[in-house]
Formats: C-alpha cells, sequence, structure tokens
C-alpha cells in the first residue's frame, strides 16, 4: 500500500481545513491539490517534514481549479512541476483572467488576502486526462473519474483502494462523521451530483480523502452519509426557494440551519467556524440561488 502523508495547509490560520495529499514514488513524488498561494509556505513546510523540496515534486493532480485547490498550480509548474487537471478547467490555468475576474467578483477586497497570486499555467506543463484514463507516475497508478455537480471541471482520483474525492465527497472536517455539501456558483447541480454520487458507489474503494480534510477508513459510511446530506440539501431547498427570498434573506436562513444541523449531528459548536472557513456558507447560498433559476423552474434534473 502507498505511502500517503497528509500536509495541513492551516488556511487562514485554520488547521484541518485544506489538505494537500504527499504521495512520495520511485523518483520523487506526486501531490494531490496543492491549495492557494497564500499558503504556500505551509505547502514548502509540509513538504520539508517529510524529506522533500519542490523540486522533488513532479506531478500535481487537480481536482478541480477553485483557488482552494489550485491557486499556487502555476507557481509550482514555474518550479518543474506538471500539473494535471479536467479537460474543462485547463484553458482557466492556461490563462486564468475569466477565472479570476469572476472570482473578483464574488471575493471583492478579500480576494488577494485570501487567495494571493494565481499564476498561469505554462502549455507544455499540463496534462489534460481523460474520464477514465490513467495517470502514471513512478510506479504509481492513479484514475481519473469525471465527477460533476460540484464543479463542471472536476475529477476524483483513484489510487487502489484510496479516493480523493475534491468536493464531489462534500466536506468532513475533524475526524467527524457529519458532511457538509459545498454549492458555489456556477456548476452547482444536484442531479449531475446524484450521477457522480451513483459512480463513487461503484469504485472498488474503502477509504475516502476529500481536501476538506483527511484520509476516513470508512468510504461506505461517506457515501452513504453523502447520499443523506443531498437529500436534506434538496429538501431545504424545496421549502425554501418558492418565496423566491432575497440572496441575503436567503443566506441568513441557510447559515442558521447548516449551524443547527451540523449541532444536532454532534460537532462542537467551537468547529462550527473551521465548517465556515473550509466551505463559506454565503458561497452555497449564491449557488443554491442560481441552481434554482436556471433549472427548478422547468426540471430540477435538466442538464
Amino acid at each position: 500500500m502507498s505511502v500517503i502523508h497528509t500536509i495541513d495547509l492551516n488556511f487562514m490560520g485554520f488547521p484541518g481545513t485544506i489538505a494537500s495529499y504527499l504521495i512520495p514514488h520511485a523518483y520523487g513524488a506526486i501531490l494531490i491539490e496543492c491549495g492557494p498561494s497564500t499558503s504556500l509556505p505551509a505547502l514548502l513546510a509540509g513538504l520539508k517534514v517529510h524529506g522533500f523540496s519542490v523540486s522533488n515534486v513532479t506531478d500535481v493532480l487537480l481536482t478541480h481549479i477553485h483557488l482552494d485547490h489550485a491557486g499556487s498550480a502555476g507557481w509550482l509548474a514555474r518550479h518543474g512541476v506538471r500539473i494535471h487537471v479536467h479537460p474543462a478547467g485547463a484553458p482557466h490555468l492556461r490563462d486564468p483572467e475569466k477565472l479570476l475576474a469572476s472570482a473578483r467578483r464574488i471575493y471583492g477586497d478579500q480576494m488577494e488576502s485570501l487567495w494571493g497570486e494565481f499564476l498561469p499555467v505554462p502549455p507544455d506543463m499540463l496534462s489534460v486526462p481523460q474520464n477514465g484514463g490513467d495517470i502514471e507516475v513512478g510506479g504509481l497508478n492513479f484514475r481519473a473519474i469525471d465527477t460533476p455537480g460540484h464543479a463542471d471541471h472536476h475529477f476524483v482520483y483513484v489510487l487502489e483502494d484510496l479516493c480523493f474525492s475534491g468536493d464531489i465527497g462534500g466536506v468532513r472536517l475533524m475526524n467527524s462523521r457529519h458532511l457538509r455539501l459545498p454549492m458555489p456558483p456556477p456548476d452547482f447541480h444536484l442531479g449531475r451530483w446524484r450521477l457522480s454520487l451513483r459512480r463513487l458507489c461503484e469504485l472498488p474503494i474503502r477509504r475516502i480523502a476529500p481536501t476538506h480534510f483527511g484520509i476516513y477508513e470508512d468510504a461506505d459510511w461517506h457515501l452513504k452519509a453523502l447520499g443523506q446530506t443531498l437529500d436534506e440539501v434538496e429538501s431545504w431547498i424545496d421549502a425554501t426557494m418558492p418565496s423566491n427570498p432575497t440572496v441575503e434573506d436567503l443566506n441568513e436562513q441557510f447559515i442558521q440551519w447548516s449551524r443547527r444541523r451540523s449541532l444536532e449531528a454532534g460537532v462542537r459548536p467551537e468547529l462550527i467556524e473551521y465548517y465556515e472557513t473550509a466551505n463559506p456558507s454565503w458561497m452555497s447560498s449564491y449557488g443554491i440561488q442560481r441552481y434554482w433559476r436556471k433549472y427548478c423552474s422547468d426540471d430540477r434534473d435538466s442538464s
């Protein structure tokens, strides 16, 4: 079984919220996710703890291109690291202007402090696997599986019995048995998420590693809980959205519902802020509103 180290990127001073997974191989190491540029010091320190430096990293496998997962990819590529990414995400790594313009509209003045610099990835440092394709590096073999629902440019990667689930597997912190769904605009879609869950359930996995956060040995329980969470979110949306709340009202209702749900699941009150750091409720409010307006007037699961 491959050795896998969890590097805590200590995002915004909150431990256990964003992970990068370090996997040594025959002539270096691979990272699953690289985090934002603001977390580069923690990433480099984590590499050093395990006897590596950036010069030893040969490849980064990105589950998707959101800034908390991929923000430092361009910096790493300029240090000789090959970047693997979904075909729909690759153009935005080569030329990130549209991605960054969209992010600036969302984050405003917080853009720099949250994410830092986002450098383009040189085309010759990009690798674009296809759905179901294998990535072989240094004796390791990863299978890339297309899994939309959170983002249309989302892969999970399967190594042996472990699924690196990015955000499609939900957010699960502090070794808890509690999941939240990250539902940002513009791609959140319940029907596609359910199809991706079906794909995950068909994989021969025993362990699951969401980027937020950690490696869990109970993949069967996790995927069942993911399905239940999708059901709960859908019921909440169905009950809340017909009244056409403003995004401000929607956000207040969703924050309160998410908090109650977490507390009822046994999450300690002081850990709610960690969940909000890893997965801001206000971001999901925008995603829910866009999803409802775009899809739910006709067919919820339409594509």
